[in-house]
């Protein structure tokens, strides 16, 4: 992960990157997204954490069977919220 986001030029892809990880190790990475974020390239996210997406994503795009549900911020939705739309327990506003 380090060096992709080291050689990234405009884009950082990461698929669930603390899924087998501690909390230490974890905290590491979401420092990495941010100081990737810092120097302004973006950065996909994938993962099924709630609070990591909710504390480095600045938008959430929520996938409910295969497809977009919607479209979210940390501003405007709480993580119950987006918890709800991506399990159905939610309509989409």
């Amino acid at each position: 992960m380090a060096r992709a986001a080291a050689w990234a030029n405009q884009l950082v892809i990461m698929d669930e990157p603390t899924a087998a990880l501690g909390v230490k190790e974890s905290g590491m990475v979401l420092e990495l997204i941010r100081s990737v974020r810092d120097r302004r390239l973006s950065v996909i996210l994938i993962s099924h954490n709630m609070p990591h997406v909710f504390e480095v994503a600045d938008r959430i795009h929520i996938q409910r069977l295969g497809r977009r549900s919607t479209l979210v911020t940390p501003k405007t939705h709480t993580m119950s919220e987006a918890v709800a739309i991506m399990t159905g327990a939610a309509s989409v506003e």
